[in-house]
């Protein structure tokens, strides 16, 4: 079958798991204003530009990062349109097929292989090294930029996330553990989790870590450090087969699962997602969670303004690098790129902004208002990153992310995972039955052959 029509069947399937954010339900459209009479030398143009809910004021804050931009570049007025996660995936592709689309979209990392394999958009290559190169990046931020093996870049690292773990650092100190230790290994880390677990803090027992189950967005970036950990990952080098299901991988699952299984999670916090989970932590109902940078903006924002500065956590809390499995120390590497639509008129005013959009200057501003780490190395060495001290963690730990196989199929893959890897939370729950590790095996063999049908069809 050709190749361009399969591409277009598996992104029509695109898991809509695989988003790290949500936003607004509506799309919502703001200019810059640019008062286009300042210009009389240079063609006036408008640039449309498609973002996602990245921040409190996602429009307003997106032009406020660009008005030095805007001002150098009166000519040109930017239109954002600001799209909720839930409707991206089918504006996008929508857009791929007709032609008619923005200049300028956000990605996710994802998705950049699957809307380049439609051919919607504009080839980066020879741009790259007036961007600084790939090195300028992120190296788990620039593999997301094209499909792999294919020697074209089809966008550009933007923001990234990474996860990596949030602890009550009072519930440490009275327990009398070394985070340091403590986070070390696997082992350490478990060892810790078990002496904290139901202690009395302030007349009220606290669980020891929160987590969400099946019925979060995030479920397969919850597992992903833990597999790559114990060795394992979800394609084969050559990324024409499944490997989620051999002994390594599934030694990481086992590993992440039986927190639970052993009690250290509360059976009501699984059935919760990411937000309930970072909420309830806030509140004081367990000493450990894992989440991402924009978790250390929301504890210095106040409630008023939407955030969790006036929690008992916020005052008590510090971040850490995941722990080291017996193959490495890894954390899950997502956020978004910049691509330009082929079909954009305004190509060279597109590559203009994009261009400004990984400069140090934009890429610390995004970053403070979004609470994502900049893609560009440079700007992770900014004082915003380096002297607050949580932030500066969250930048040791980008330096062990990892991000996904940037295949075309990738989103159908994830769309699998996601419904296997939820069945493996009900089986941990019990809903089938007493809980046996066979369990786990099975169910991961079987999203293993619907995954290794899906790469069959796409050669």
């Amino acid at each position: 079958m050709n190749k361009k029509v399969i591409a277009m069947l598996l992104v029509l399937m695109l898991a809509l798991g695989s988003l790290a954010g949500c936003g607004n339900s509506s799309t919502k459209t703001t200019s810059s204003n640019n008062d286009q009479s300042k210009s009389t030398s240079s063609e006036k143009v408008t640039l449309q530009v498609w973002i996602m809910p990245n921040s409190a004021q996602s429009a307003s804050d997106f032009l406020n990062v660009v008005k030095p931009f805007t001002d150098a570049h009166p000519n040109i007025n930017i239109k954002v349109t600001v799209i909720d996660w839930g409707s991206a995936w089918t504006k996008i592709t929508t857009a791929a097929t007709s032609g008619i689309g923005p200049d300028v979209l956000q990605l996710g990392t994802t998705w950049v292989p699957a809307i380049a394999s439609m051919g919607a958009l504009e080839d980066l290559t020879d741009k790259v090294s007036d961007l600084g190169g790939a090195s300028a990046f992120l190296p788990a931020a620039w593999s997301s930029t094209g499909i792999k093996d294919s020697g074209k870049t089809s966008a550009v690292p933007w923001f990234v996330d990474t996860r990596g773990i949030f602890y009550r650092t009072d519930v440490f100190e009275k327990a009398g553990i070394d985070p340091k230790q403590a986070f070390a290994t696997w082992d350490s880390f478990l060892d810790a989790a078990k002496k904290i677990n139901n202690m009395d803090i302030n007349g009220q027992k606290i669980a020891a870590i929160g987590i969400p189950g099946k019925n979060d967005w995030n479920v397969v970036h919850n597992f992903a450090a833990w597999i790559w950990g114990a060795g394992g990952d979800y394609l084969s080098p050559d990324n024409k087969h499944a490997v989620f299901n051999s002994q390594a991988a599934l030694k990481g699952i086992d590993f992440y699962t039986g927190l639970a299984l052993q009690g250290l999670v509360p059976k009501a916090v699984l059935e919760k997602n990411s937000a309930d989970v970072e909420s309830l932590f806030a509140k004081g109902q367990f000493a450990i969670t894992f989440s991402g940078p924009w978790l250390v903006k929301n504890f210095s924002t106040p409630a008023d303004k939407g955030g969790l500065a006036d929690t008992i956590a916020a005052k008590n809390y510090a971040v850490a690098n995941l722990p080291e499995g017996p193959a490495g120390r890894y954390s899950f590497f997502g956020g978004s790129d910049l691509a330009i639509f082929k079909a954009s008129t305004h190509k060279k005013e597109a590559y203009d902004l994009v261009k400004y959009l990984v400069t140090k200057d934009a890429q610390v501003n995004y970053a403070k208002v979004t609470g994502m780490l900049p893609a560009l190395k440079e700007a992770l060495d900014d004082p915003y990153i380096t002297s607050d001290p949580n932030m500066a963690v969250f930048k040791e730990i980008a330096q062990y992310g990892r991000s996904y196989p940037a295949v075309p199929a990738w989103g159908q893959i994830e769309n699998i995972l996601l419904t296997h890897l939820g069945n493996v939370w009900d089986d941990v729950a019990g809903v089938k039955g007493p809980f046996n590790q066979n369990m786990i095996a099975d169910e991961m063999n079987k999203a293993a052959e619907e995954v290794d049908g899906v790469l069959q069809q796409a050669k």
